[in-house]
Formats: structure tokens, C-alpha cells, sequence
């Protein structure tokens, strides 16, 4: 197998090779054969997924200056090493899978930095530095044990896909509704008990995913029109627990939909979410109702300012 990783980066050095492979060959340290002389002057692209490396060598920068994507998916990474930070042509980076404790500071000197996965580790932070990436337009550090977001994420204003799934996040920096670029937000699995209510004001941020957040009970009035996803969130209410609806030719038993159950309490003021109970009540009754007639709907079980009143 030495014999054979040696030729195979013999052969990419001579015919100055800009792609790499070498995923899966039980790789305990990084191979020397790489760092030789004067390196793979020429490699733009290094896969090595799913080995077992534990560390990166100081020098890489030096000798392979001009690498654009590093994949190093499912390792036993512990620490991203200060020497990562010399790697200044670096447009992608995958970490996902490792046993990653700590991301270094020098992190923030990847300045055409586009893509970053930090996916299925064992971070509980990351150094503010991350806000000096204003090229980054993916962050995946989803499965992780972060207990916050560093304020200064705000600043990277490229920024358009930011995933934290399956983390321990308590509350979101406020700062993260300034982002301009960001299109899509998945922060599902966490212990979220409330959201800033700035989120969504940006026309850019699309979709919002929060399911699984079981202390959330209700959601910014500016997710409105939004794609949201928020299925798990909040106390589940017993279908007993939802009273009739009433209007003046009798009493009419409708459901609320799925989404109004599960989110919204009598403390919570959640505008979306009562506009959709309003629009479903609309569609249930409007069959049985006939021109000029008065219909005047109310939700006991609901805050006062859920009742409305509809004139067809």
C-alpha cells in the first residue's frame, strides 16, 4: 500500500497533476511523500476523506501553495491547526466528521473562503475570527455542541446558506438578522425557546427551519410568506383542549391546522400563525355560507386578539 501511495503521488507530482485522490487508504499521518522537496506546486484540489489522520502538518501552505479545495470528510482531527491560515487560495474546506475540539483563530486568514462544513464534531464554539470569512457563502456546523454563535458572524456578508442543526443553542445572536445575503437558515434540533423578532425582515432570508425546538412557541411576524418549518416546536395541545368555533346560524366543529396547535400560547403573539387559522376557518365555512350573511367567528381558546371579525 506505501508503495503504491508513493507512486501514485509520484505520478501527480512529474505530470503536475491539479487533483488528488486519495480517500480511503487507512492514512494514519499525512504522507510524507506530499511534502517532499518542494511539494505538488501544482495540486489546486486534495481529497483524502475518509482516512485516519489526526493532525495537518505545519508546512502544508508551503508545499501546496495553491490549493483551492481541501476535503478531508471523516478523519480523527482533533484541532484545525494555526498552519491551516497560510492556506490563502483556499476557496473550500470540509472538516465534516471529525473529532474536532477546537478551530483556531488563524481560521479567519482564509480570505477567499467560500465554502466551510465543521459537520459531526465535538465544538462547543467558534473563535470570532469566522466573521473575518467575507467571501464565505456556506457554513455547516450542524451536530456540533455550540452553545452560541459568535456575534461577529454578521460580518460575513456573503453569507447565504448557514446551517446549525443538532446543536445546544439556547437563543441567536441578533446581530444575525443584519446578514445580507442570507437565504437560508436551518437551525432544527436545538433548545430555542425564542427568536429575534427582526428575523425574516431581510427580502433575501427565504427559509427558516426550526423543527424540533420544543420550547419555541412562537415565530417573528416577518416569517410571514416565509418557507418555515417548525414541525416539533412548542407543547403539542390535546385536540380536546381546541373549543368550538361559533357563528350565528349554529355551532360548526373545525380543526385548526397541525402548525397552529403546536406553536403559539396565550403569551405568545404570533400574527402569521393566526392568519392561517383565520384563512382555514374561511375555507371550512365559506361552502355553507350565503351571500349578505353576517358571520362572526371567535376562538375561546385562543388570546383575545385571535377573535376577528368577517364580513361575507
Amino acid at each position: 500500500m506505501a508503495s503504491e501511495l508513493c507512486k501514485t503521488i509520484s505520478v501527480a507530482r512529474l505530470e503536475k497533476h491539479k487533483n488528488l485522490f486519495l480517500n480511503y487508504r487507512n492514512l494514519h499521518h499525512f504522507p510524507l511523500e506530499l511534502l517532499k522537496d518542494e511539494g505538488l506546486q501544482y495540486l489546486e484540489r486534495l481529497y483524502m476523506k475518509r482516512n485516519s489522520l489526526t493532525t495537518l502538518p505545519e508546512n502544508l501552505a508551503q508545499k501546496l501553495p495553491n490549493l483551492v479545495e481541501l476535503y478531508l470528510h471523516s478523519n480523527n482531527i482533533v484541532v484545525v491547526p494555526e498552519a491551516i491560515g497560510s492556506l490563502v487560495k483556499l476557496q473550500y474546506l470540509d472538516l465534516s466528521d471529525n473529532a474536532l475540539e477546537i478551530v483556531c483563530p488563524e481560521i479567519g486568514r482564509l480570505r477567499a473562503l467560500r465554502h466551510l462544513r465543521l459537520a459531526n464534531n465535538q465544538l462547543r464554539f467558534l473563535p470570532p475570527e469566522v466573521g473575518d470569512l467575507k467571501e464565505l457563502q456556506t457554513l455547516d456546523i450542524s451536530t456540533n455542541r455550540l452553545l452560541t454563535l459568535p456575534e461577529r458572524l454578521h460580518l460575513c456578508l456573503s453569507l447565504q446558506y448557514l446551517t446549525v442543526d443538532r446543536n445546544r443553542l439556547w437563543c441567536v445572536p441578533r446581530h444575525l438578522c443584519l446578514l445580507p445575503s442570507l437565504n437560508e437558515l436551518s437551525m432544527a434540533g436545538n433548545r430555542l425557546a425564542f427568536l429575534p423578532l427582526d428575523l425574516g425582515r431581510s427580502r433575501e432570508l427565504q427559509c427558516v427551519y426550526v423543527d424540533n425546538n420544543v420550547h419555541l412557541k412562537g415565530l417573528p411576524s416577518y416569517l410571514y410568506n416565509k418557507v418555515v418549518g417548525c414541525s416539533g416546536c412548542g407543547a403539542p395541545i390535546q385536540v380536546s383542549e381546541v373549543k368550538l368555533l361559533s357563528f350565528s346560524s349554529g355551532q360548526l366543529t373545525v380543526f385548526l391546522p397541525a402548525e397552529v396547535k403546536a406553536i403559539g400560547t396565550e403569551k405568545d403573539r404570533v400574527l402569521p400563525l393566526q392568519e392561517l387559522a383565520m384563512r382555514s376557518l374561511h375555507h371550512t365555512c365559506h361552502s355553507s355560507l350565503k351571500g349578505g350573511r353576517q358571520l362572526v367567528l371567535w376562538l375561546t381558546a385562543a388570546p383575545p386578539s385571535v377573535c376577528r371579525r368577517v364580513t361575507y
